[in-house]
């Protein structure tokens, strides 16, 4: 019996840009039967630089597989000098889950992704804290308790790093981990490692932002989720957004709301990253949402 499930995948590329690039990449899937299901491009014209993210489906009687694609998207790809990538829509992206002691995201991203929101399959939650063990084995997701001093940095480092390479994660979401991960680890994980923190106008930093922020009677309290680099909270940003407040709400209100900002907006880039929807431009990202 022929199996007539469509094979799907997603193709994201960035290119110097030139004239063809558009019809190159539809003439090629359309020599070998494919079917284009969603496509998106962007030309950047400070840097000249091309990027695309085109999903697309063979029919199950094609018997194109994955490896002779990829071979043949090599050689298109060389033509146009592309970086590139190529993923199957079905394939959940493995993650490892990193929270120090405040649990709003990563509850959040749990119900999520239990719920069927997130392509995202949760392989394990690092802490350095032993608090939210009880909610990890409520989601029957390992948990791994890895204290963490400045004697001790480097070796728990490289022990949280032993998980996320054992568990084969692609992505690695800091929901809310209250640690500054050395230069090391940070390239080690380099576009593959998301971060969340609060972004105030203007900015508070150091301890209890939102205190410092209800004192100031700020009028916007924000987030943002980023990719994690060697420098601190500048790495790319994937996704922002900001919560209105005003004189009559409280410091609980403003934490509250910021917490409430913060997993929504740190949902909404892992949810983005894992559809492969985000291509880093330099210290920006291009997001085809």
């Amino acid at each position: 019996m022929t199996d007539t499930h469509p094979q799907a995948y997603i193709l994201t590329l960035s290119c110097p840009d030139q004239r063809g690039i558009v019809h190159a990449v539809s003439a090629f899937l359309l020599d070998r039967g494919g079917n284009i299901e969603e496509a998106a491009q962007y030309n950047d014209h400070d840097t000249g630089l091309f990027f695309m993210r085109v999903q697309f489906a063979f029919s199950g009687d094609n018997d194109l597989n994955q490896t002779a694609l990829r071979s043949d998207l090599a050689l298109l790809a060389a033509a146009f000098k592309m970086q590139w990538q190529l993923h199957g829509t079905h394939q959940q992206m493995p993650t490892v889950l990193m929270v120090s002691k405040e649990g709003h995201c990563l509850n959040d991203l749990l119900f999520r992704c239990k719920s069927g929101l997130l392509p995202i399959d949760v392989r394990a939650i690092i802490s350095n804290h032993r608090d939210f063990y009880q909610l990890a084995a409520s989601y029957n997701v390992p948990f791994h308790h890895i204290p963490v001093t400045a004697a001790t940095k480097a070796q728990a480092e490289a022990r949280a790093y032993d998980i996320i390479m054992s568990e084969g994660a692609e992505l690695v979401v800091l929901a809310r981990y209250m640690q500054i991960l050395s230069d090391d680890l940070c390239s080690k994980l380099k576009g593959r490692a998301i971060n969340i923190h609060h972004s105030f106008l203007p900015s508070f930093k150091g301890a209890k932002p939102y205190y410092q922020a209800h004192d100031r009677g700020v009028k916007l309290i924000g987030a943002t989720a980023h990719y994690v680099t060697t420098d601190l909270d500048e790495g790319p940003i994937i996704e922002q957004d900001v919560t209105r407040v005003d004189h009559s709400r409280t410091v609980e209100d403003f934490t509250a709301l910021g917490r409430d900002t913060e997993s929504q907006v740190l949902a909404r880039a892992v949810k983005w990253h894992s559809e492969h929807r985000v291509l880093v431009n330099g210290r920006k990202t291009v997001v085809f949402k």
